[in-house]
């Protein structure tokens, strides 16, 4: 039965191994846990999922295995019919109880195939469509004696079966991303070193010399394991990018959150001969792009975070910009940036459909060598691959 769960993951494309498999299957054998589908979803999760990314892929694929239903009794456990009836009898009213049909499990879910065939709109209240405040025995809130449960909570905790929804939708690779699932992609860019003071136990050190001396302990110490990446991000900030300040300061939060060397600037729709940190003192506080070009070694991963929505002529022409007469076209400190550091990319807020209506995106797109994409768990992960290699 279990191994064609594991297939079934496998066609999910969760990268579940063979060791992972026999791990859960021996925590089963030793009774981690008991005859309940929730206890067996969350050890299956904890054992054969290693990325919460793909957290909505397994939760799908579960379903898909089980028939999309969770139990909601233990299988091993049946239901005494005395006490479903009694309870019915205290809820229901003499007619009620006349129309109500008691279904087989079997049935039960032959019925609801039919049903979800057949219906095509919400329906509320009734005996016959899956819905809600009604006597069906699909649906939520309502009352029946047996039943499967879609969707809601339940009214008297009486289904047969539980349908529930997924708990980590967030995680698909084409949603819009919050703060957590974009540290869940920035941990892909990492490079860790040890370096300063020894004030960590090497435990595997430590051991092979205790040994080496006679049994006596030797302690040996080492620096923290700390990720040595690099990062420069660059912020366009105004303007356009005024509609994505919520997921660009999500995006800000993770990586600094995530990566204890980052520099950061702003910029306006383009680079050009200055950037600046501080927004209120954008024209007091100005930093040179040639002294930031100088000043970060060419390992350094380089981040452009921008919608790239502007006149072409922002990025193409000397004096483009919209707030100064810029001596040099924007098209030439991109190419300074890019040469730089060699790895670097283009994080775009905008939806990538909407890339092609743009010329700017697409003369931005070519500047960067087609490393520009979308701010979506599948796109940062995307991104980090490209910096990494």
């Amino acid at each position: 039965m279990l191994i064609d769960f594991f297939f079934t993951l496998k066609d999910a494309r969760i990268p579940v191994t063979i060791k992972e498999f026999l791990t859960l299957l021996e925590a089963m054998q030793k009774n981690v846990i008991g005859a309940s589908m929730d206890e067996f979803y969350y050890l299956a999760r904890l054992t054969l999922v290693k990325d919460e990314a793909h957290f909505d892929k397994f939760d799908r694929a579960f379903a898909l295995y089980f028939k999309g239903v969770n139990a909601a009794f233990e299988t091993n456990g049946a239901i005494p019919l005395d006490w479903l009836v009694q309870r019915m009898r205290r809820e229901l009213s003499e007619e009620q109880k006349a129309q109500l049909e008691k279904f087989g499990y079997d049935k039960l879910m032959d019925r609801l195939a039919e049903l979800l065939k057949e219906q095509k709109e919400r329906h509320e209240g009734g005996s016959k469509w899956i819905g809600t405040g009604g006597t069906s025995p699909f649906g939520h809130g309502g009352t029946n004696p047996e039943g499967v449960r879609i969707g809601g909570k339940g009214g008297n905790r009486t289904a047969v079966k539980v349908w529930e929804a997924r708990a980590y939708k967030d995680y698909d690779g084409g949603r819009e991303i919050g703060t957590r699932n974009i540290k869940v992609a920035l941990r892909r860019l990492r490079k860790f070193a040890r370096q300063g003071a020894e004030d960590e136990l090497a435990l595997d050190a430590t051991i092979r010399a205790t040994a080496n001396n006679a049994g006596f302990l030797d302690i040996k110490m080492r620096p923290e394991r700390k990720n040595n990446i690099k990062v420069l991000m660059l912020f366009d900030v105004g303007g356009t990018m005024d509609d994505h300040i919520e997921r660009t300061e999500e995006l800000f939060s993770a990586a600094k959150s995530e990566f204890k060397n980052m520099e950061f600037f702003y910029f306006h729709n383009c680079v050009y001969d200055h950037l600046w940190k501080n927004n209120r003192r954008r024209h007091a506080e100005r930093f040179p792009t040639w002294d930031i070009l100088r000043k970060y070694p060419p390992d350094t991963k380089l981040i452009f975070v921008g919608d790239a929505t502007m006149s072409p002529y922002e990025v193409l022409q000397p004096g483009g910009s919209v707030e100064y007469n810029n001596e040099e076209a924007g098209s030439a400190w991109l190419a300074r940036f890019t040469a730089a550091f060699p790895k670097f990319a283009w994080l775009n807020p905008e939806p990538e459909g909407v890339w092609q209506y743009r010329q700017s995106v697409a003369i931005i797109g070519q500047l960067m060598n087609g490393r520009m994409f979308p701010l979506t768990m599948d796109g940062l992960e995307r991104a980090m691959r490209t910096l990494s290699k």
